[in-house]
């Protein structure tokens, strides 16, 4: 019987589109780090992305990230990183005008908290915590309201490696028929279930690059995952 949930966040939780969140982040990200230049420092943190996706799991996507990082600007640029800690802190909270509108997420995770679920913010792990506490912020959250939150320090894979999967599972004690992972991407979230999670396909910002046909994942809008939650059982 499920007794976890796992829940991605952007487009997923926070009912966003990516391409809006990518628009307005990567200006602010670039204003608040004027040494750099604007060109150089986008394509540095699109490569330090692409490190963490392709972590085979022996060190950090923290870890990852910055050595790709420092790949584009020497190593002296580590000092910068309480530079950018203070940017998600502060200005990167301005993204949360991407918001197509009011989220039931601050609902969802306390009465599934209520009837005795595990609830799990399973993001992918590219940003730092800060970061995270900002834009759960935009939906009445906050990092405590979870038993787990991945995010770069923590993790050393990202979905959807099956890796991320067994971490996750590892780090919370549970097996795979314990867990229900609900997201917006058809290929990174539901590659949950090839581990044997249980999974649900959030539709209204669907992500679904490969053409995956989505029929056969459980799957509905954000108002219908609201729904579905409430009609899970407690948990015994």
């Amino acid at each position: 019987m499920i007794n976890t949930v796992l829940f991605d966040l952007d487009g997923t939780l926070a009912p966003f589109d990516q391409q809006d969140f990518i628009h307005a982040y990567f200006p602010l990200l670039c204003a608040a780090a004027p040494e750099f230049d604007p060109k150089a420092l986008v394509k540095a943190v699109w490569a330090g992305t692409e490190a963490m996706m392709q972590n085979d799991g022996t060190t950090s996507n923290y870890d990852r990230f910055w050595q790709a990082f420092e790949a584009h600007f020497g190593r002296e640029v580590r000092r910068y990183e309480p530079v950018f800690d203070a940017f998600y802190g502060g200005e990167f909270d301005k993204v949360k005008a991407v918001l197509r509108r009011p989220s039931p997420a601050r609902a969802i995770v306390d009465g599934l908290k209520a009837k005795g679920y595990t609830v799990v913010l399973a993001t992918n792990p590219y940003f730092p915590l800060v970061a995270l506490k900002t834009r759960l912020s935009w939906l009445g959250l906050t990092p405590e309201d979870f038993a787990l939150v991945t995010h770069y320090q923590n993790c050393r894979a990202c979905k959807p490696n099956p890796l991320y999967f067994e971490d996750v599972l590892h780090t919370l004690g549970k097996q795979p028929a314990d867990c229900l992972m609900v997201g917006n991407n058809a290929v990174e979230d539901m590659a949950a279930a090839d581990v044997g999670i249980s999974v649900y396909l959030v539709t209204d910002f669907l992500e679904n690059p490969q053409g995956e046909e989505i029929a056969r994942f459980p799957h509905g809008t954000l108002d219908d995952l609201a729904a579905f939650c409430e009609s899970l059982p407690p948990v015994e």
